[in-house]
Parts: C-alpha cells; structure tokens; sequence
C-alpha cells in the first residue's frame, strides 16, 4: 500500500480524522442571561461601541490573539505545488502549533486561487477578523510581491514564515555556532545555497543580523548570482548586495574557502565542495527529509552541523520563531513586523541555550517550553522601539 493510501490502522491518518483542531467557546451558554450577553439583544452594544470607535475590536473580540494561516497550496513542504485542500493538514498542523507554544489562536485559510491579486485582495478582505497574517507555503517569486503588498495595504502584522521564521532561527544558530568557535559573525565568509523564498530571507536576516555582505556568496539552480548575470528582482538585488569578488561557478566554487554553507535548495551538493571549506567549518543543510549534504558526512568537514531534521542534532525548525514572533507582535499591538523585531527573535532563541553550548546543541529543542515566551516578549519590546507598538 502506498505511504499516501489512507490506512485505517496507519496511526498518521488516525491522528487526522476529523482534522486537528476544533472552534470552542470561552463563555458559558447555559442559561436565557447568557444568551443575552454573548447574543442578541447585549451583542449590539459591542457592535456599536466597535462602529464608533473601531480600535475597540482589538478589547472585545478575538483579534487580540487570533491570526489566519494562509496558503495557496503552492509550495507545501516538499511536495510542491499540490492545492489547497491538500494543503489543509499542513495549515491545520500549523494553528495547532500556534495555540500550543504560545496561545494563539490560528485559522487556517487555504485559497483555490495562485494568482497574486486574487490572494491579496481575498486576504485584504478578511483581514479585519485577525490580528495577525501568517503567510504559508506560496511559491516563489510570488510570495515575496504577496507579501510586499499585503504588508503595505494592512496594519497588522504580515509574515511569511517559510522566508522569516526559517531565517530567525538560522540566524540564531549561526550566532551560537560563532560564540561556540569563537568566531565573529561579521568576519564569516558565508555561501547560500538556494536563492527561493528561505535563500533570500536568510541572506538578508544574516546581514541585518551582522554578516559583512561582501562577504556571501549566493547560488541558485545555474551558479553563483552575481554581476556577471542578467537577472531581475529578488535576485538582482541578491547581486547588488552579495559577491563583492565577483566569483563566479557553481557552488564547488562558492564553498572554496567558505566558512559557513546554508542549504535551502534542495539540490544535493558534493562531499568534495564540502572538503574546499575552510577548516573548522559550519554546515546548516535545511533541506527536507534529504539534506543538501548528509550530516554524517559534513561532519567529516566541519567543526558544526545543522539539519531540518529531528532526528539528527541542531534541527533548524520554524516552530522556534514563528509562535513566539506573533505572539509578541499581537501582545505590542503591532502594525507590522520589522527587520530589528526578526533580529530580536533569533537574539532571544540563541539566548535560551547560551549557557550551555556544545557542538550538537546550538538551538534549544522545539518543545522547550521557554522560547515562545522569550521571543515575545524581546519581539514585543523591539516593536515598542520600532514605533510600531500600539500599546
């Protein structure tokens, strides 16, 4: 039987019938008084407080703690562009996620449409029943024009977390990483392989966070983005701001005496390109379930190793950002999530195992119950320095 046949037995589709989540009440409903309260007729003085003072919607209703989890199923995990009905377990899986680490009420919203003006319209639309805006799984290039836009036309905070959450906490295991080797992050000579939605992010994260831009090279599926190419958009800017010696090749050229090599590709990446490291090494290979290079063999190379696996040490996983993030920007009563905010998350993880560093532990686990509290409140106090913080 296939791994995708639904199999009564298999305990995966067991866990899945019915969904994962469900919509409970917080207010009892057990008598004729609290039907009038949480009803009609008292309702309708909520209604007209909200109409005459909208801010008011943030007190008495739930957008104070609830984001919608939107997709268009464009870009699911690794299985690609399968659909938003497909998408749903994921965005189920996601809300779930939300309320468990840091009491968040999530809704998942998976769109049947994969054009940019539809989902941003759609989602503008129902923006005012949410606090928050968690952009999921949208393919590049158009999730960054989607995400552009929707952060313009809306005063919440809007985050696509497969680019953002995956660079907070690269960041933060870069960080770590440094401390442990008693590096320096601005003195890193750092390849990125992959220029999507995470390569992106995660270059502009690591230089917001301290890298020296001269000093990353990016790849993409045809070699080093530089100069030297015509391209345009994200990855014209990706010229502009990286490859200051103007190297040129593949990514066997970009890790010739690199220090550190984010994989966020895919793409499998020879054990001899590894080898051209320079000594004492990082490698954080993020592709899921394969590696870009298999961790037992970049430890051959490098002094640290990171995955997007559980089940191998310094597993990268955006469950350490993204709760944490919204719950801090939702807490500030933010109207948008900014460079500094990103950066203050990927500080606060780091911090959380700071004192306890080794090689096989620079991120703490995704279940440590102290990060999402950590990330909120340095996210929430970053929003408030920002000036983006309505309270």
């Amino acid at each position: 039987m296939s791994s995708s046949t639904p199999d009564p037995a298999d305990p995966v589709f067991r866990l899945h019938v019915g969904g994962k989540m469900a919509v409970a009440s917080t207010v009892p409903l057990t008598s004729r008084e609290d039907l009038s309260l949480a009803y009609t007729p008292g309702v309708a003085r909520v209604c007209e407080a909200i109409a005459a003072d909208p801010a008011l919607a943030d007190t008495y209703t739930w957008v104070s703690h609830t984001v919608a989890v939107v997709t268009d199923g464009s870009a699911v995990l690794g299985l690609g562009n399968i659909g938003p009905r497909a998408a749903l377990p994921v965005m189920e899986g996601k809300a779930v996620l939300f309320k468990q680490f840091a009491g968040v009420d999530a809704v998942p919203v998976c769109l049947d449409t994969q054009d940019v003006d539809e989902i941003v319209a759609t989602v503008k639309a129902l923006a005012p029943s949410f606090g928050g805006i968690n952009l999921e799984d949208i393919s590049a290039p158009r999730c960054f024009e989607v995400e552009r836009r929707l952060d313009e036309a809306l005063d919440i905070p809007v985050f696509h977390d497969d680019q953002h959450g995956t660079a907070i906490v690269v960041l933060a295991a870069l960080r770590n990483a440094a401390t442990l080797l008693n590096r320096k992050l601005g003195d890193l000579r750092v390849a990125v392989s992959g220029a999507g939605a995470a390569g992106v992010a995660v270059t502009k994260m690591l230089i917001a966070g301290g890298v020296d831009p001269a000093g990353v090279v990016v790849c993409d599926s045809r070699g080093i983005i530089g100069r030297h190419r015509e391209l345009t958009g994200t990855k014209a800017e990706l010229a502009e701001l990286t490859n200051a010696e103007g190297r040129q090749g593949d990514i066997t050229e970009a890790l010739r005496g690199a220090d550190v090599l984010i994989g966020v590709s895919g793409g499998q990446i020879p054990e001899a390109a590894v080898a051209g490291m320079a000594p004492g090494g990082i490698v954080f290979a993020l592709a899921n379930p394969t590696p870009e290079v298999h961790p037992e063999v970049a430890a051959r190379h490098v002094a640290v190793v990171a995955t997007g696996r559980s089940d191998y040490p310094n597993q990268i996983n955006n469950v350490l950002a993204f709760p944490g993030v919204f719950r801090g920007a939702l807490d500030a009563g933010a109207t948008r999530i900014t460079d500094s905010m990103k950066v203050a998350a990927a500080d606060a993880i780091a911090n959380v195992v700071a004192e306890s560093l080794t090689a096989d532990a620079i991120v703490p686990s995704p279940l440590d119950p102290r990060v999402a509290p950590a990330v909120a409140e340095a996210v929430a106090e970053a929003a408030r320095r920002d000036g983006v913080a309505r309270r």
